[in-house]
């Protein structure tokens, strides 16, 4: 016959439930390895595709065949991707924080159109052509453009409302100079067509290294900036209870954003979305912190770049559709429904 132990046995020797942290590491490491996947099926699908057999050869045992070339042509496309990827969703995690706005992104502050209105600039009164020649001017017009909108919006008295009505003011400014210049001059308008939409098609070791210091040095930046951006998210005072220097936290989370938006505008151009959405779903999940927000913004935006650009080389075939194209034929959805299911937790 048997015998049911006494509850305080069989408490003692249940298994215990998994923690949430423990959770959120587990997940960490599956986005991880879907960021690995998307990466060789970026390397693999194109006009051409390889096997797996093939990328593995061209990473590791390049011989100089034809899949070898492909290849290593396809690697520095995918580096920039995963690259620009993060740089996105760090930036809109940190501005999101920064204005305490789940819906804002790069665009809010006018990051974006100072890097456009930069390239337009360097196009038609420069004489600039080469990629090489925008990525400089349009990080310059974002970094201007992200202290304009730093002073603008009051400087150490700064407030995410002041931040974002200064940076949608810049905007509308930058944005009409953009069309009167594009209008009166056909061979910016040509130039700035190809850019202005966002790709990765145009990726270079050069390009890489060029803003690679940037990105790295912007990322450590906003990684750094999560306990002081999770403090100021519960209030200005609760913040400087709790010992948050509210005015310098304000300026380097400016500071991150602008670097890393503008390093990864310069070299692909202003791809949408990418910032907005991929913050704002990992919260639904992870809780508002941070402290994990911002790792798995790292991991899963370079997920959505690479699978739209990938998507984009598929659905176009032989020729391709470019990744902002596709990211904004995603993220246009999305934000729409991201819009309405704010609006009716509200009511």
């Amino acid at each position: 016959m048997l015998v049911d132990s006494p509850p305080e046995q069989r408490a003692e020797t249940a298994p215990a439930p998994p923690t949430r942290r423990a959770i959120r590491v587990l997940g960490l490491l599956v986005s991880v390895v879907i960021l690995v996947l998307v990466a060789v099926a970026s390397i693999a699908v194109g006009a051409k595709g390889l096997s797996v057999a093939q990328v593995w050869h061209g990473l590791f045992q390049d011989t100089g065949t034809y899949g070898d070339v492909v290849v290593a042509d396809r690697l520095s496309r995918t580096v920039l991707g995963l690259l620009a990827g993060a740089a996105l969703g760090l930036s809109g995690a940190v501005l999101q924080a920064l204005t305490r706005n789940p819906l804002a992104d790069t665009g809010l502050l006018g990051i974006n159109a100072g890097a456009s209105a930069a390239v337009v600039t360097a196009i038609t009164f420069f004489g600039v052509t080469s990629l090489s020649g925008y990525v400089w001017f349009a990080f310059l017009g974002a970094a201007a453009v992200g202290a304009l909108v730093w002073f603008l919006g009051g400087s150490r008295g700064a407030t995410p409302v002041r931040l974002a009505l200064a940076g949608t003011a810049i905007s509308a400014a930058l944005y009409g100079y953009l069309q009167a210049v594009m209008i009166t001059d056909d061979q910016a308008l040509n130039k700035m067509r190809f850019w202005t939409v966002g790709s990765l098609s145009s990726a270079s070791n050069s390009t890489i290294w060029q803003v690679l210091p940037f990105l790295a040095t912007g990322s450590l930046l906003a990684l750094a900036l999560a306990r002081p951006l999770n403090a100021m998210e519960m209030g200005d005072d609760t913040a400087k209870a709790l010992g948050a220097n509210l005015n310098r936290t304000r300026a380097l989370a400016m500071l991150s954003a602008t670097v890393l938006c503008g390093a990864a505008t310069a070299a692909c151009g202003p791809i949408v979305f990418v910032g907005l959405m991929v913050p704002h779903i990992v919260r639904s999940f992870t809780g508002p912190d941070l402290r994990w927000i911002l790792p798995y913004a790292t991991v899963l935006s370079p997920v959505l770049l690479l699978g739209s650009d990938v998507i984009g080389r598929i659905v176009a075939r032989p020729a391709e559709l470019q990744v902002g194209i596709v990211t904004a034929l995603i993220g246009g959805p999305v934000f729409i429904y991201l819009v309405r299911r704010r609006r009716t937790a509200q009511l």
